[in-house]
């Protein structure tokens, strides 16, 4: 009689921050209707989840190596297109008369982003996560251990690239965007250095106990 063969073990910290990985890749378009003004500078919310998924993808590869974590990257696609297309779905169903006012109206405008914004958000996901990937593990050999260096300067050389993608896709022929791209690149290179490499360090010891412990997911 055949038997089937165990499943494969799936590392604790690798499973708990897939499921955390995406959700954020789902909030960072809604967080990303409201601009935050953090003293002189001003960014888009969404910039907080997104820095989360640069920081918890660098974790990953530390934790799994590259190759984990580029798959984790190319699997958030799913979760990103998915939510996308049931907001689009929800913004064409007919709006209850009863639903509270201010809400009613709010709702389309807070989360009906143009098709460019949404198309510019995938292209932009994209690139600059495999970016920080690469940038992150080529650095390794001159950072040695300095995980929280590495991450610091792919962070913030992919956010220069996924500003230069998503603010050219967005806004390119509708309103002058030099000024609006370097007040973002700006903007997401300190929070870069203040919020990543706190990130990684979180998701790599975390990681370790959650692995230290006997059984898998």
């Amino acid at each position: 009689m055949q038997t089937t063969p165990p499943a494969p073990e799936l590392p604790r910290s690798l499973f708990a921050f897939a499921l955390f990985y995406g959700g954020m890749v789902t909030l960072g378009g809604v967080l990303g209707a409201k601009q935050v003004a953090l003293g002189p500078l001003a960014v888009e919310a969404g910039i907080f989840p997104f820095l989360t998924l640069v920081g918890i993808s660098s974790g990953i590869a530390e934790l799994h190596g590259k190759a984990v974590a580029d798959r984790l990257v190319r699997y958030g696609f799913a979760p990103l297109v998915a939510a996308i297309l049931l907001t689009l779905f929800v913004l064409q169903l007919p709006t209850d008369e009863g639903m509270y006012p201010p809400a009613k109206e709010a709702f389309p405008i807070i989360l009906g982003q143009s098709w460019r914004m949404m198309f510019a958000g995938i292209i932009a996901y994209g690139v600059s996560v495999t970016l920080n990937l690469w940038i992150f593990d080529r650095l390794r050999a001159a950072t040695g251990r300095l995980s929280g260096l590495r991450g610091f300067v792919a962070a913030a050389l992919s956010q220069i690239v996924d500003t230069l993608i998503f603010i050219t896709v967005s806004f390119w022929g509708v309103r002058p965007i030099l000024d609006l791209m370097l007040g973002q690149m700006l903007a997401k290179v300190v929070l870069s250095a203040v919020l990543v490499p706190v990130i990684i360090w979180i998701v790599v010891h975390l990681g370790r106990r959650l692995d230290s412990a006997k059984g898998a997911a």
